[in-house]
């Protein structure tokens, strides 16, 4: 195990344990209890970081005794508990994870969207579950100074950008200052919501009339050109992380993608802190 996978046990323990009830609770099982959520997080975190099956992540943590160290662990739960558990976890905590994770935030962010594909199952599978959904769309907000994700929205279906983009936004209106869109979240009632929570819409408009050549030359150009940082971020993802989620049911693959963004923003306050 490197020094670097080392560090990064290191936070992802520091960041798992407020956002679960009960981060006082000691990693193995005490009387028949489970293990604690936080170690679970932590665990599941560092399987996606390596990429590999639960079986497959677990044999190969089991031979890391510095993880074990770090986490408090004096065993590794079995693989099937280990997937027991990921379905347990709830969306809200990954959600809370991932928040944990960006560290710094100045308020400047970027909103952009991405796909995610979904891992081929065999044909049979596909037809008994109607999974015909080969991929998932991420839309992400990106503070585009410090570069961390700061929140996920993820759907499976075609929702318009211009849907899918106030969804975030709103979910964090006191970390905004100013938000940088692409043209396919041109809308009036968008722009409008972000101006009642005191945020300034840097999103380009769409040229239906000549007042929209005026609206667009009044934006912020180098505010706006950062939101290209946002594409930036993804490509990391992807390059690093794997540009498909392995779950089979859509609000798993969700939390593998909240669980994505966080593994990107712990590796950055390891390698830049």
């Amino acid at each position: 195990m490197t020094s670097e996978f080392r560090l990064l046990t290191r936070v992802t323990v520091a960041k798992a344990k407020p956002v679960v009830a009960n981060p006082d609770e000691p990693a193995d099982p005490e009387g028949g209890g489970g293990f604690a959520e936080w170690a679970m997080l932590t665990l599941h975190t560092l399987r996606i970081e390596l990429g590999k099956s639960y079986r497959v992540a677990v044999d190969l943590l089991s031979e890391m005794p510095g993880v074990l160290e770090e986490i408090g662990l004096t065993r590794f739960p079995h693989y099937t508990v280990f997937r027991t558990w990921f379905v347990r976890i709830p969306t809200k905590t990954c959600r809370a994870f991932l928040g944990a994770s960006a560290e710094k935030r100045t308020g400047h962010a970027a909103i952009d969207s991405t796909g995610f594909d979904r891992d081929q199952p065999s044909r049979h599978y596909a037809n008994r579950t109607h999974y015909h959904v080969r991929a998932l769309k991420a839309t992400a907000l990106v503070d585009v100074e410090t570069l961390y994700i700061t929140d996920i929205h993820s759907t499976t279906s075609k929702k318009h950008d211009a849907k899918s983009g106030p969804q975030v936004a709103r979910r964090n209106p006191g970390d905004l200052r100013n938000l940088a869109a692409e043209r396919l979240y041109d809308a009036k009632a968008f722009r409008d919501e972000l101006r009642d929570n005191a945020i300034r819409p840097l999103i380009k408009h769409r040229i239906t009339n000549p007042p929209d050549h005026t609206h667009t030359a009044r934006i912020d150009g180098d505010r706006y050109h950062q939101r290209s940082l946002s594409e930036a971020v993804f490509s990391s993802i992807k390059r690093t992380l794997g540009a498909a989620v392995r779950a089979r049911n859509w609000w798993l693959e969700y939390r593998e993608i909240l669980l994505k963004a966080t593994i990107y923003n712990l590796r950055r306050s390891v390698r830049y802190p």
